[in-house]
């Protein structure tokens, strides 16, 4: 499965957890993704549409969450765990040059309470993937730690 979009995944580091997400202005809530150009790795992408899209400049990535079938437009997307060096703001804004000069507003969504009804289906969907990625990484991590 080759993916052709990116998607970076940005947690917050406060307790519980919270997914940075962001509310278009005609789209409702979104991740962060866009498309892998010619010469790119899905990792690379990530990283640039988390520039483009938060103004994000210092991400790099920590983990590759795998590729998901959008079962939309026949896109499969890639997911990237983001680390982010420094601390971010609870809310932010930002004008992207893409994608018609759109104001993104950001937030921290709880990964127990993502808005699901306020997103695309294909949202909706691949939140859903997330929230399991996350949790089996999460494991992963502790059977890990715990077999040394």
């Amino acid at each position: 499965m080759l993916p052709d979009k990116a998607c970076a995944v940005v947690l917050s580091p406060s307790a519980p957890p919270g997914m940075l997400l962001f509310r278009h202005p005609l789209a409702g809530v979104q991740l962060v993704k866009g498309s892998i150009e010619r010469g790119e790795t899905p990792g690379e992408a990530a990283l640039r549409e988390l520039r483009e899209e938060s103004g994000i400049h210092n991400a790099t990535i920590r983990d590759d969450l795998g590729c998901w079938d959008a079962d939309h437009l026949g896109q499969i997307w890639s997911f990237h765990l983001c680390r982010v060096d420094g601390l971010l703001p609870e809310r932010w804004s930002h004008q992207t040059l893409d994608d018609h000069g759109h104001t993104f507003e950001f937030f921290w969504a709880p990964l127990d309470h993502l808005p699901y009804s306020e997103c695309h289906p294909v949202f909706q969907r691949a939140l859903a993937f997330l929230r399991e990625s996350l949790k089996a990484s999460a494991s992963c991590t502790c059977r890990r730690v715990v077999s040394r």
